[in-house]
């Protein structure tokens, strides 16, 4: 289960109401970043083969399944700070993360 704080949900609806009509919130895990894997939030039009569908906080996540396997228990949030605003990622799979918070590596890869 993936879950979304509630800053996060508002600043997902705020960037997704920028978007075009019915675009879907994609989020995924890439291979790269200093850790080893990374987090890529996109917006999608179109739901693929294989592809996980939540609904959480009225927000539609599409999921890829290969990016399913390292998402499962993640909470997403959304802070400012004096530097900007940023999601936070908080997965407890992953074995170590980079500075940024954005890359991590887990025991699966």
């Amino acid at each position: 289960m993936i879950h979304l704080s509630q800053a996060a949900v508002s600043e997902i609806g705020r960037i997704k109401s920028k978007q075009q009509p019915n675009m879907l919130f994609r989020l995924a895990v890439k291979p790269g970043g200093c850790s080893g894997l990374f987090y890529d939030m996109s917006f999608d039009e179109v739901i693929k083969v294989g592809d996980q569908v939540l609904d959480l906080n009225e927000i539609q996540v599409v999921i890829d399944a290969a990016s399913l396997i390292y998402l499962n228990g993640l909470r997403v949030d959304y802070s400012e700070d004096l530097m900007g605003g940023g999601f936070r990622f908080h997965n407890p799979q992953a074995i170590a993360t980079c500075g940024c918070g954005n890359s991590f590596s887990t025991t699966s890869q």
